[in-house]
Order: C-alpha cells, then structure tokens, then sequence
C-alpha cells in the first residue's frame, strides 16, 4: 500500500496517549495536543533526556515498560523511535484509570454547585482552624451530579489532613482535554487541588475509600491531594 500521499498528523493530533518529536539536539519539532497538556507540569529537558535514557541502541523503536507519574498524568509505558541522527520520537502509554466496583447510586446524586458546597466547608474548616487560605475557583463551572453528603465528607478529611499548614492553597478548574469513562460514556473532569507546606497522611485510606465510592480519582502527595472529579449532568 503506498502511503506516501495520507497525511497522518491529524491521527497523532487526536490520539489521548502523548507524542513528541525532538531534535537532536532537544528541540520540539512536534508535538500532539496530548503532549501540550503534558508539558504543563513537566520540562522539556527531563522528556528529553527520558527519550535518550530509553532510546534502541540502533535505528528503529524500542517500547519500555515503566511507571511515571506527572501530576495527573501516569503512564505505564513509552516507545522510544528514530530513523536518523537528527531526530527522535517519544510516545506515552497511558495508564487505564481505575474504575471503581462501586455502582454510581444516581438517587443519591443532585445537581449541585461545587463552588458553593466547596466554600460551605471550607466556612466549616475555618470555624476550627485559622490557618491562611487562598482559594481560586472557575465561576464559570456548570453545576453537576454529586453525592453531597459523602462529597462533602471527602472534602472534610480533605482539609482536614492540612490542618496544622501554615498557609494553603485551593484550586478547582477543569481539565481541558481529559475525560474519564463512567457508564460507557465520557465524562469530563473537574480537578480540586489543596496544597500547603505539609499534611498528615493519617486519614488517607479514608480519603480514598470515600473517593473511590463516588468514582473519584484522588492523588495524595507529601504536600497536595488532587480530587479528580467526574462532570455528571
């Protein structure tokens, strides 16, 4: 079959798993849609040099099964491929997500505003706790489908975890281009990020038991939980 006359970019373009075109000497000559998100919380230089560490000894492609974690991300594997001297292609595998056993109780969910039951407890944390706290929300977030009662649980623990931090930082946005599959349908993800300069990790378990029952993806760092909240309608 001569494939000489298709385009295929528009296919690397649409593709969820990231892809990167470098140079030799570490310059994106492309890069998918994908990928752009993904350089939002990693450098150009450490992709780069991951290319390199995992790259075939001769001409051809080489795929390496690994664990990496960036942000949001997690991948469970990348295929390392060049041709010529001049330029090298890195393209990322990304980890299912995992879907909970849980069936989604749909009595139990109600249109909420998530701005609005966020501040609630939050007023709710600052009644015992007087530690500074700055928080950005996206006005323009629709409402959605929570359980509130557990969601507000969750969020509870949450906050709680950063009770004795100095200062903390609370963000929600949604994550452009990424979705997660809830009864066979694709549903968009809001992100709640609570960072300071440290938390207890005593009530993690909780916290992802009370995530995964509302089919919430949660990340628990040194200093930063991120709720990975599915946009039900």
């Amino acid at each position: 079959m001569n494939t000489t006359s298709i385009d295929f970019q528009a296919f690397l373009d649409w593709d969820n798993s990231p892809f990167i075109l470098f140079s030799a000497q570490g310059k994106i000559l492309y890069l998918n849609n994908s990928a752009e998100i993904l350089f939002g919380y990693v450098s150009k230089k450490e992709l780069y040099d991951l290319a390199l560490a995992y790259a075939p000894q001769n001409f051809g492609y080489k795929t390496t099964t690994l664990t990496l974690n960036y942000d949001s991300f997690t991948f469970y594997a990348v295929t390392v491929g060049y041709e010529n001297e001049e330029q090298i292609s890195i393209r990322f595998y990304n980890a299912p997500r995992t879907k909970s056993a849980t069936p989604i109780e749909r009595d139990k969910l109600v249109k909420t505003d998530i701005n609005l039951l966020l501040e609630a407890n939050i007023a709710l944390f600052k009644t015992k706790n007087t530690n500074a706290l700055q928080l950005l929300t996206d006005p323009d977030l629709p409402s959605f489908k929570l359980d509130q009662n557990r969601f507000s649980k969750l969020l509870r623990k949450t906050l709680d975890a950063f009770r004795s931090s100095d200062s903390i930082r609370i963000t929600l946005k949604l994550l452009v281009g990424e979705h997660v599959i809830i009864s066979g349908k694709k549903k968009p993800i809001v992100q709640l990020t609570v960072e300071a300069n440290g938390r207890y990790s005593d009530t993690d378990e909780e916290i992802r038991s009370l995530a995964t029952q509302s089919h919430i993806t949660v990340l628990l760092k040194e200093r930063t939980i991120k709720l990975e909240i599915p946009l039900i309608q």
